[in-house]
């Protein structure tokens, strides 16, 4: 088949400094998502679904729970090539630096995947949203005698000032890039795009961030150590003198680049048709099998919940949010528009009396949470009330962020008993 002459790369980012703090202690593609998952699970399962089991992720800042996740999840046949290993910024005879961008990151790595036989590198990135089948890209990739190609998506006007915008012809060969045209540049940017997408204003094209490279061709353009990134620098140089063409792609995509666009990703979550389905049987999303007990609801009124395994919950009301794995609320307790990842372990009857803890893990009783992302193992006293929102400006503690009006609890955080936000 030719997914087994492909060679998949997952670009974990860089030092994710606009999800802090969600990135303080861990790396952008170890993020937690939807209650259960990471970050880095949604390029992986897409890989996995495309029957594409050779996967490289890089790496550099607090990989050390990336290492762990992976290593605990993804098992392969020991008689298979198929693996996931994660690369991160190292040393060597000829470099001494961190990745100075995506394309060095791919250059400084290119050894390792050279010690495998490909003829396409599927590149990838590890903070997006979506579900696709990369087979078919790559048909079309093949089918067209490209070297290479670029995954868009049709955009509308307003969206398109934020993005990378390529116009491609009638055979969906690209001709030009620009990065984050002004909105009077618009216009000359339209191309041809299906009748749905026209009509509900979606004209232009833009990047994904999600390649296709011939393997004798990255291998040329790695050799050109002053381009850095690929969006940046290796994208727009190749357009014009190596065939290059989009895959356009419609279904839903977004990319978590934000706290704003994360928190709003994990609530859509809980609409009743939601965008990105979790329930699809040929798209699965994998992640680490925890043998984790049924969760436990008391008394508590649900609407718009989704609520992981483990969870212990006596709360009074839980409105459009999504509750992590091992989550425990307490009684009278609201939680509304939030998005709680739960906790690693468990407290013990025994730990409690010894360590004589004062404020328990999870959501303590009489708390009123709105407009909130509590981090995993967070700690939430008695009588806490956080109410997030555009009334509150942004703010950085030690326990908490506050960004765009959401309230980000930091990992391992304890707010005191009757402590207001």
């Amino acid at each position: 088949m030719i997914n087994n002459s492909v060679l998949a790369i997952i670009l974990g980012g860089g030092q994710g400094s606009r999800l802090y703090p969600l990135t303080e202690k861990r790396s952008k593609p170890a993020v937690p998502i939807a209650g259960k998952y990471r970050l880095v699970d949604i390029p992986i399962s897409n890989c996995i679904n495309s029957d594409i089991k050779r996967m490289y992720v890089l790496t550099q800042f607090n990989s050390a729970s990336l290492n762990r996740h992976i290593k605990n999840t993804y098992h392969f046949s020991f008689f298979s090539r198929a693996f996931v290993d994660v690369l991160a910024a190292e040393q060597t005879i000829h470099s001494d630096e961190w990745f100075q961008g995506t394309a060095d990151a791919v250059r400084q790595s290119m050894h390792h995947f050279l010690s495998n036989e490909f003829e396409y590198a599927l590149i990838l990135s590890g903070d997006q949203l979506y579900q696709m089948d990369y087979r078919e890209m790559l048909k079309e990739h093949i089918k067209s005698k490209a070297k290479i190609s670029i995954a868009t998506i049709p955009v509308n006007a307003k969206e398109a000032t934020s993005f990378g915008i390529l116009k491609a012809d009638d055979k969906n060969v690209i001709t030009s890039f620009i990065e984050k045209p002004a909105s009077d540049l618009l216009p000359d940017w339209e191309s041809g795009v299906s009748d749905f997408m026209r009509d509900s204003g979606r004209k232009y094209l833009a990047s994904m961030g999600i390649y296709i490279f011939n393997k004798d061709l990255l291998i040329e353009l790695m050799n050109n150590p002053d381009t850095m990134d690929f969006g940046k620098e290796i994208i727009p140089q190749s357009i014009g003198k190596h065939k290059t063409i989009s895959y356009q792609y419609e279904g839903y995509w977004t990319d978590i680049g934000n706290i704003d666009s994360f928190f709003d990703a994990n609530l859509g979550l809980t609409d009743d048709i939601p965008s990105f389905n979790l329930y699809d049987k040929k798209k699965r999303i994998y992640t680490r099998a925890r043998m984790l007990p049924t969760t436990k609801v008391s008394g508590t009124a649900q609407e718009k919940a989704v609520i992981a395994e483990g969870c212990i919950i006596h709360a009074a009301k839980i409105e459009r949010s999504v509750i992590g794995i091992r989550s425990r609320i307490g009684k009278e307790s609201t939680v509304i528009n939030t998005y709680m990842m739960g906790s690693d372990y468990y407290e013990t009857l025994k730990d409690m009396d010894e360590r004589r803890i004062d404020v328990l893990m999870g959501i303590g009783e009489r708390c009123f949470i709105k407009n909130a992302i509590l981090d995993k193992n967070c700690r939430i006293g008695d009588d806490v009330r956080i109410n997030g929102g555009s009334h509150l400006e942004d703010k950085e503690t030690d326990m908490y962020s506050i960004k765009d009006g959401i309230v980000v609890i930091k990992k391992e955080a304890t707010i005191p008993k009757g402590y207001v936000i």
